[in-house]
Parts: C-alpha cells; sequence; structure tokens
C-alpha cells in the first residue's frame, strides 16, 4: 500500500503528537536534530520536518514497535509515510 503525501503528513502528525507526548524519547529527539520545543511547535505542519520525525523514529525498531502500537499502525506504515515525504525516495545505489 504507497500512501498519498497527505495520507503521510497526517501519520506524521501522529507519531510527532506520540513523540511529545514521550518524555523519555522527546529530549532523545531534540538532542539528535538540534530542534527547540518552540521550533517543533512552529514548523510542526512542515513536510520536511515531519520527514525528520520519521527519520528519527525508524533508526530504532524498538520506536518504530512503541509508536505503531501507541497508534494502532501496521509497523512498515512509518515507513511507508516516510517514502511519501519530501527526501523519503529511496535510493538506488547500483
Amino acid at each position: 500500500m504507497t500512501l498519498n503525501s497527505d495520507a503521510a503528513e497526517t501519520l506524521a502528525l501522529q507519531a510527532l503528537a506520540w513523540l511529545v507526548g514521550n518524555d523519555d524519547l522527546l529530549p532523545v529527539f531534540m538532542g539528535a536534530t538540534g530542534v527547540s520545543v518552540d521550533d517543533i511547535k512552529q514548523n510542526a505542519t512542515d513536510p520536511e520536518v515531519l520527514g525528520s520525525v520519521l527519520d528519527f523514529l525508524l533508526m530504532d525498531d524498538a520506536w518504530i514497535v512503541a509508536c505503531c502500537a501507541a497508534l494502532n499502525l501496521p509497523y512498515e506504515q512509518l515507513r511507508q509515510a516516510r517514502a511519501a515525504l519530501p527526501g523519503g525516495q529511496q535510493v538506488n545505489w547500483t
């Protein structure tokens, strides 16, 4: 199943809301990306920012499982959403 950009943005916003509510993981995200709470608030609907949220979550299987469980999503849906956002196209290195 392929998500369109609107569906991907909606899913990424849900993932961002989950991340913001995660007191343990939010500081890790902020430290890894250099964003502040104000940056998140001001740019929450920016597709590139939403892509970075999904990039971050996709770095760790445990984060994927926790987020998808909380949002009642199949695990592969985060990757599919990332692919539909700017910069998410799969790179073929051959």
